[in-house]
């Protein structure tokens, strides 16, 4: 199995863009790439594999900071995995929040929708809604 990847093969394999690994190399989540006489980045499986990690994660909604965390704990698997779920469980919360948000706004939009007239626009309920945040019944 090859062990050394130029960027461009480690962005294909791991599905991550360059500029992004070049970021994540500068914010430390990866560590920075050995380089070639030429200066070329050289990367290798356990570096693909972070990569994936972190793109998992970023895919979950999981922050940087997190990641991180994450990535730390990752790297002493004797540890437990407490903060690991603390971390899985405040994203959680956060996308539990963010679905109960989602709810009330599809509920506000269906009764702007179903209060429609069907006439002039200075009969038109969503307008009337978007031009008054108090006519909203669960104010979002």
């Amino acid at each position: 199995m090859q062990n050394n990847f130029s960027i461009g093969e480690a962005a294909k394999i791991s599905q991550v863009k360059v500029p992004t690994i070049r970021y994540y190399e500068q914010i430390g989540l990866l560590l920075e790439a050995p380089r070639t006489s030429g200066n070329r980045r050289l990367y290798d499986n356990t570096d693909i594999q972070r990569l994936k990690f972190i793109r998992h994660a970023r895919d979950l909604g999981f922050d940087i900071d997190a990641i991180r965390t994450l990535l730390t704990l990752q790297d002493d698997p004797s540890d437990s995995c407490d903060m690991a779920d603390e971390i899985a469980r405040a994203r959680l919360e956060d996308v539990e929040r963010r679905i109960n948000s989602l709810v009330a706004l599809r509920s506000e939009l269906q009764k702007m929708l179903d209060s429609h007239c069907h006439g002039r626009i200075d009969e038109c309920r969503v307008i009337e809604v978007l031009s008054n945040h108090l006519e909203c019944e669960d104010h979002i």
